[in-house]
């Protein structure tokens, strides 16, 4: 890359950075790479749904200046002072793997993706509460179709909810999800409290021909962890 190249992309690089960092308090190389429009936003939410084998094949330029930029982005940290946050990233699968940002699996490379940096201006609690934000395993998500026109790619059966995978939808009998309770939105309180109880939990969505967007409609949730939460409340209310 000559010169002129490598410093317009440095220019790139550190103007996605700094908004990032301005926003959150962190900034990851994924805010990087979709603030100088190599990746997009869709593609890391498939990603994330482990409907993509690696970030990489989803980004829009070749592997060398994606090396370029990631040695430009550490450099404009290590330079900022900010604090390295290794972070974990799971799927939004039933299955909760381990998702892959390159092609080669390369630990050193895969770390180097991983890695978030902190502003020094946070406080020590601060920056526990983003790490630990981090690195949460995000909502599983179970879909309400608007008709009963689909199959399940695995058996053949259809149902009310669903949950897309890479091969198409699936039914919650084969995701491994049958077994839990339908908690329709609307009690704030109860919804924290079971979904904080409740060790599998998904979120219930629909889509909107108004409004053209997906919108939760409640919970999936472990039936024991409902009724104890429910069973609680109500001794609370009574006394």
């Amino acid at each position: 890359m000559g010169r002129k190249n490598r410093n317009a992309l440095a220019e790139r690089v550190v103007k996605a950075a700094e908004a990032a960092l301005a926003a959150q308090g962190y900034v990851s190389s994924i805010d990087v790479l979709v603030g100088i429009g190599w990746l997009d936003a869709r593609k890391v939410e498939q990603w994330r749904q482990g409907q993509i084998d690696c970030l990489e094949s989803a980004m829009q330029t070749n592997p060398p200046r994606i090396s370029e930029a990631m040695k430009l982005f550490r450099s404009w940290a290590t330079g900022r002072g900010l604090s390295a946050s290794p972070t974990h990233y799971v799927a939004r699968s039933p299955q909760r793997q381990t998702l892959r940002f390159s092609r080669s699996g390369d630990p050193a490379i895969e770390a180097m993706y991983r890695t978030h940096w902190v502003s020094q201006e946070l406080s020590d609690r601060e920056r526990e509460r983003l790490a630990k934000k981090a690195s949460r395993a995000p909502d599983l998500v179970v879909i309400q179709p608007l008709n009963r026109e689909w199959t399940c790619h695995r058996c053949g059966n259809t149902g009310d909810l669903l949950m897309m995978e890479n091969s198409g939808p699936a039914c919650l009998g084969c995701v491994g999800l049958d077994d839990l309770e339908f908690l329709p939105a609307g009690d704030a309180l109860l919804s924290r409290r079971v979904k904080a109880k409740s060790a599998r939990c998904a979120v219930v969505v629909r889509f909107s021909r108004s409004r053209r967007r997906y919108e939760r409609q409640g919970l999936l949730v472990e039936p024991p962890a409902l009724a104890g939460v429910q069973d609680d409340l109500e001794l609370q209310r009574r006394g």
